[in-house]
C-alpha cells in the first residue's frame, strides 16, 4: 500500500516499525512497486534480466517528501524476478545492492533479491492460543540450539544438509522423543559466507535460499508448532558485513553505519556497526525482529552479541573509540534501541520473548523498561556456564580447591531471568566437545557429562543445550559436517542420550524444578559448604510448596552412608540417578527410595542417609 502522511512522519521519527510493508518489493494493483531508503543517491534504478542488468529502463523517483525514498513500479515484474538496486552515487560511481527489505534471495554465492509474496495458510492457531502459557517465564524452558546446515546430512546426495520441509519432520521427531521444549536455530536469514554460521547477514528478511524456500521455512515453523514445539532465532543486529553487495556505503556514503570507524567498524569481526542513533537504521532493525515474530510466527528473538552493542570500547585498546557526552563507554543509543525494541516487541507480541547474549554484569538486562531495565524477558547466564566448565575441566581430586566455582553462581542467579547455556561457542575454535572437556578416562569423562547436563537441568534457570551434546559427540562441531550420529551404536553415548530424555521428562513434569527458577524462594541451600568431599545438595520448591531434593557428588568416591538434612518426614523416591546402568552408570544408587530418619542434620530435624554415587547426581522427591 502507498506510504501515507503518518508513514513518513513515523519514518523520521524512527518509530516506523513496520517498514517491511512498504519498503522492497510489493505485489500492485498495476505491477510491482519498489521502495527504497537512499537519501544521498543521486539515481537508483532497478535491474535485473528484463533490462539486461544495467541502463535506465526502470529508473525509481525520490519521493517529494525528502524521506530519502526512492519508489516505482512497474509491471510484468511479479515473484520469481531477480533483481537488485543500482545505486548511482553522487560522485557519479554506482554500486548493485541487494534490496535491504527482500523477502528471498538467489541460493548463494548469487546475491540478487528475489520479488516474492508471503501467503502462507498457517494451522498453528491451537498453539498460537495457547503460547502464552508456554513461554511464560514459569514455565519449562528446555531449549535445544542447532544449526540448520550440519544437524543431518545426506551423504548419497552429496552430502547436502536437509531442506526445511526435511528438517521440520527429523528435527520435530527428534526433540520430541528427547522432550525438549523450543528449538533455537543459529540465524537463518540469508548470509553470504556459509562459514560465518549465519552471523554475517545480508538478507535480514529473507531466510536463507540454501534450504527452501520463505513458505518452507514458515513450513518448518508451522509443523514444530503442531507438534507442541517452540522456535527462538538467533538475531543479529550487533553488525553487518561489508559484502559490496550488501547494507555498507549503501547509497555511496555511510548510511546504516557510522563514517568513523571507531564508532562503525567491528575490529574483532571485521563488519560493520550500526548507527543506532539513525532513526532510519532503527526503523530497518527493530522493524525486522517484529517481521520474524508477525511472518513467520516465531515465538522467541535471542540477540546476538548484546554486550558488544553496549560498550563503546569492547573489542577496542585505548584511543581506539570515542567516549560518550557525557566521557564514559555506554553507547548510550545502542541502549535506547534495546529499549525500544523490547518495548515494541511485547507491545505488539506480548506472548513471545526476546533473549539477550549479554555476556558481561550490565544492571537490569532482563528488567522492565519502566523500571530502568533494558526490557528484555531473559538473558544468557555466561557467568554460569564459564564457571561451571571450568570446575567440571578440573581433575575431581583437585575440584575441592575450586567448589567456589559450582557454588558461586546462586550468589546472583535471581538477579536476572536466566537462561542457563552450553551453547555452538563452548565446542569451536579448538574448545572441542563437551565429553572432551571432562577430565578421567572414558567411564569418568562420561560420568562427568551426565553429572554435568544434570546440573544445569537442577539449577536455577532455564536450559539451553548445543546440538550433539545431548549425545556426548566426540569431535568439535563442524559446520561442514553433519554430526557424528554414528556414535549412537555404542552404550555409553546411547545413555547420556537417554539420560536427557528422562531429565526433561522430570523436568517439565515436576513444577519444583522450573516454576520459581527466577525466585529466591524457589532455591534453599541444604550444604554447599562440603567442599572437601566436592558434595552439594539443594532444594528447589514451586509456589505450591512441593520440593525436590537434588544431591551431587563432584568425585569418583562412591559415599555409601552420606546423611543428609530434609524439610520434612518420610519416603523420599529416587526420582532420578545419573549413574543408572541405563545410562551407562555403575549402578550404585538407593534401591528407588529412602525413608527419613529422626536425626538431625543441617538444621532440620529429620534426614536421609544417601548412598551418593560416584560423579552422580540424585533428584528425591517426597512422596
Amino acid at each position: 500500500m502507498p506510504f501515507t502522511e503518518q508513514d513518513i512522519y513515523h519514518f523520521r521519527e524512527g518509530t516506523y516499525v513496520r517498514a517491511y510493508e512498504n519498503l522492497g518489493a510489493h505485489a500492485a494493483a498495476d505491477g510491482t512497486r519498489f521502495a527504497v531508503w537512499a537519501p544521498n543517491a543521486a539515481a537508483v534504478a532497478v535491474i535485473g534480466d528484463f533490462n539486461h542488468w544495467g541502463g535506465s529502463s526502470h529508473a525509481l523517483h525520490p519521493r517529494a517528501d525528502a524521506s530519502g525514498i526512492w519508489e516505482g513500479t512497474f509491471a510484468n515484474l511479479g515473484p520469481g524476478t531477480l533483481y537488485k538496486y543500482r545505486v548511482t552515487a553522487r560522485d557519479g560511481s554506482h554500486a548493485d545492492k541487494c534490496d535491504p527489505f527482500a523477502f528471498r534471495t538467489e541460493v548463494p554465492p548469487r546475491t540478487a533479491s528475489v520479488v516474492w509474496q508471503l501467503d502462507y495458510a498457517w494451522n498453528d492457531a491451537d498453539w498460537m492460543q495457547r503460547r502464552a502459557r508456554i513461554n511464560a517465564l514459569d514455565a519449562p524452558w528446555s531449549i535445544y540450539e542447532l544449526h540448520v546446515g550440519s544437524w543431518r546430512r545426506v551423504p548419497e546426495d552429496g552430502n547436502r544438509p536437509l531442506d526445511f520441509r526435511e528438517l521440520a519432520h527429523a528435527v520435530a521427531n527428534y526433540v520430541t522423543e528427547l522432550g525438549f521444549t523450543h528449538v533455537e536455530l543459529l540465524p537463518v536469514m540469508e548470509h553470504p559466507f556459509y562459514g560465518s554460521w549465519g552471523y554475517q547477514i545480508t538478507g535480514y528478511f529473507a531466510p536463507s535460499a540454501r534450504y527452501g524456500t520463505p513458505q518452507d521455512f514458515m513450513y518448518f515453523v508451522d509443523h514444530l508448532h503442531a507438534r507442541g514445539i517452540g522456535v527462538i532465532l538467533d538475531w543479529v543486529p550487533s553488525h553487518f558485513p561489508t559484502d559490496a553487495h550488501g547494507l555498507a556505503r549503501f547509497d555511496g556514503t555511510y548510511l546504516y553505519e557510522h563514517e568513523d570507524p571507531r564508532q562503525g567498524f567491528h575490529p574483532e569481526w571485521s563488519s560493520s556497526i550500526f548507527n543506532y542513533g539513525r532513526a532510519e537504521v532503527r526503523n530497518f532493525l527493530i522493524s525486522n525482529a517484529l517481521f520474524w515474530l508477525e511472518r513467520y510466527h516465531v515465538d522467541a528473538l535471542r540477540v546476538d552479541a548484546v554486550a558488544s552493542m553496549l560498550y563503546l570500547d569492547y573489542g577496542r585498546l585505548t584511543g581506539q573509540w570515542i567516549p560518550n557526552r557525557f566521557g564514559g563507554r555506554e553507547n548510550l543509543e545502542a541502549v535506547e534501541f534495546l529499549k525500544q525494541l523490547n518495548l515494541a516487541a511485547y507491545r505488539d507480541f506480548p506472548d513471545t520473548q526476546t533473549i539477550a547474549e549479554e555476556s558481561t554484569a550490565w544492571p537490569l538486562v532482563s528488567r522492565p523498561v519502566h523500571l530502568g531495565g533494558l526490557g528484555f524477558g531473559l538473558k544468557w547466564n555466561m557467568g554460569w556456564m564459564h564457571d561451571t566448565l571450568r570446575y567440571f575441566q578440573q581433575d575431581p581430586v583437585h575440584r575441592k580447591f575450586h567448589h567456589n566455582r559450582i557454588t558461586f553462581s546462586l550468589w546472583y542467579a535471581f538477579t536476572e531471568n536466566f537462561v542457563l547455556p552450553l551453547s555452538h561457542d563452548e565446542v569451536v575454535h579448538g574448545k572441542g566437545a563437551l565429553i572432551g572437556k571432562m577430565p578421567g578416562d572414558e567411564w569418568q569423562q562420561f560420568a562427568n557429562l551426565r553429572l554435568l547436563l544434570g546440573y544445569m537441568w537442577a539449577h536455577p534457570g532455564k536450559k539451553l543445550l548445543f546440538m550433539g551434546g545431548e549425545f556426548g559427540q566426540r569431535r568439535e562441531w563442524q559446520h561442514e559436517e553433519s554430526l557424528e550420529w554414528h556414535v549412537l551404536q555404542y552404550p555409553l553415548h546411547q545413555g547420556v542420550q537417554r539420560w536427557i530424555r528422562d531429565l526433561n521428562r522430570l523436568y517439565r513434569a515436576t513444577p519444583a524444578l522450573h516454576a520459581r527458577d527466577f525466585d529466591h524462594a524457589g532455591f534453599t541451600w541444604i550444604d554447599c559448604e562440603d567442599a572437601d568431599r566436592s558434595v552439594v545438595a539443594f532444594l528447589r520448591r514451586d509456589a505450591a510448596g512441593a520440593t525436590a531434593l537434588v544431591v551431587c557428588n563432584f568425585t569418583p568416591v562412591p559415599r555409601p552412608a552420606y546423611r543428609i538434612g530434609v524439610p520434612q518426614a518420610g519416603r523420599w523416591q529416587e526420582r532420578l540417578n545419573s549413574d543408572a546402568a541405563d545410562y551407562g552408570g555403575s549402578g550404585l544408587g538407593n534401591l528407588g527410595a529412602l525413608q527419613s530418619q529422626a536425626v538431625p542434620a543441617h538444621g532440620y530435624d529429620q534426614s536421609l542417609e544417601v548412598g551418593l554415587p560416584p560423579l552422580a547426581l540424585l533428584i528425591l522427591t517426597p512422596g
